[in-house]
């Protein structure tokens, strides 16, 4: 390994996995409408990712991530609802996250397959982010 390998902390890309669908048969609802993956635009992207509260959602799923899909609430974000649809749906229709409806409650997840395929190396940058204190 190089100096600048071991200086640098992105040398050893994180692996961002998903934890597995719940088990059982209907468990998993289909998600909303979202892109498809030959759809999902950089610039859409990365103007959904320019707001400070989106990228740290997308962070937080990356890298924190316990349940196949996490509500909205796991988030701990203290906006009112409708500010946070608003930034949730943006997240959705870039083709960052994937949502699904459970009962009244829309639960989400980042579509990891779908973003390395488009875009490689972008989750790594996303999870590298620190926000500023």
């Amino acid at each position: 390994m190089t100096a600048t390998a071991t200086a640098n902390p992105t040398a050893n890309p994180t692996a961002f996995r998903m934890p597995p669908p719940p088990s059982g048969e209907g468990e998993v609802p289909e998600p909303l409408p979202e892109p498809a993956r030959d759809e999902i635009r950089l610039e859409v992207v990365m103007a959904a990712l320019s707001d400070p509260l989106r990228l740290g959602v997308v962070r937080k799923l990356l890298l924190e991530a316990e349940e196949y899909d996490h509500a909205c609430t796991w988030f701990g974000l203290d906006r009112p609802k409708s500010s946070l649809t608003h930034h949730f749906r943006a997240l959705r229709d870039a083709g960052l996250i994937r949502q699904r409806q459970y009962g009244l409650s829309r639960r989400n997840q980042v579509r990891i397959d779908d973003l390395e395929a488009r875009f490689p190396g972008l989750l790594q940058l996303i999870a590298d982010w620190r926000p500023r204190p």
